[in-house]
Formats: C-alpha cells, structure tokens, sequence
C-alpha cells in the first residue's frame, strides 16, 4: 500500500503531469488530423524518452547514496 502512495505521488510530480498533458494534448490534435503521423510520432518519441530518461537517472542517482 504504501508503494502504492509513493507511485502516485510521483505521478502528481510536474514532469509526469506535463507528459501525461502533452501526450493527450497531442492524441487529440492527431485525432482531429492537425498534426500528422510523423510529427505526432517525433514529439511524442522525445517527451516518452526524456521522462523516462529522467526517471532511470533518478533511480540510478537514488541507488548510489
């Protein structure tokens, strides 16, 4: 249970509220064809990549000390 809280305290972090936001941002404007495919796909590549990116080095930060 306490897991649990921790998981969704980080969750409510900023970086994890603004991919979560930019990501349905984004769905949306490609479901509404404003965006294309490709650019979906780039922007989403890079957001997805640097908040897990940033995660793995926090948990590898976290291990050191």
């Amino acid at each position: 249970m306490e897991l649990l809280k921790r998981r969704l305290a980080n969750l409510l972090a900023i970086k994890s509220l603004v991919t979560i936001t930019l990501t349905g941002v984004f769905a949306f404007l490609a479901v509404m064809n404003r965006v294309t495919t490709e650019q979906f796909l780039t922007v989403f590549t890079v957001v997805v990549g640097f908040y897990f990116g940033t995660q793995a080095e926090k948990h590898r930060t976290d291990a050191e000390t």
